[in-house]
């Protein structure tokens, strides 16, 4: 299934789609909102394993999230083939994903498929940690990340010929 309709969008991916992509994909909605480009963006998030479908965000990003002002409502889905096809950009959070990722549509040209850290400057980690066996400090550090790479990610999407 290709992209059918003239919004731009972003899809984020993590491994289980409950702390860093859900995350991502809070803070890139804060941004559209803040700049009204509601009508022009989408965002969603996914997952490239099945363990946690269904379930809101880790109740410590959603903690950590709420403090910036953000709320995270999207709940957890697997990433499939034609998510590669239907979105503009899907952004993994490590390489790990970025493998999978990859590997999900071997005959299609992923081209759209990037790292978030291509969108940020040194001396930021090349990927985004998993904060989800740590303390508090490892979520509010990749939201630290993901504020810093959204505008980039955004105004780069939005700047690409179509």
């Amino acid at each position: 299934m290709e992209k059918t309709d003239s919004k731009k969008s972003i899809l984020f991916v993590c491994l289980g789609n409950i702390c860093r992509s859900p995350a991502a994909e809070g803070v890139m909605q804060s941004l559209i909102d803040q700049r009204q480009l509601g009508l022009c963006v989408r965002v969603d998030s996914a997952g490239t394993a099945g363990y946690h479908i269904g379930k809101l965000a880790d109740p410590r990003m959603r903690a950590a999230a709420e403090k910036r002002g953000l709320d995270l409502t999207s709940r957890s889905r697997l990433v499939v083939p034609a998510d590669l096809r239907q979105f503009d950009l899907v952004v993994a959070m490590d390489r790990s994903n970025y493998r999978d990722l990859m590997g999900l549509a071997p005959g299609l040209k992923n081209t759209n498929v990037k790292l978030l850290s291509e969108y940020l400057d040194e001396p930021w980690p090349r990927e985004v940690p998993d904060p989800y066996y740590g303390g508090d400090e490892g979520f509010e550090f990749v939201l630290d990340m993901l504020e810093a790479a959204c505008p980039t990610i955004l105004d780069r999407l939005l700047d690409a010929k179509e």
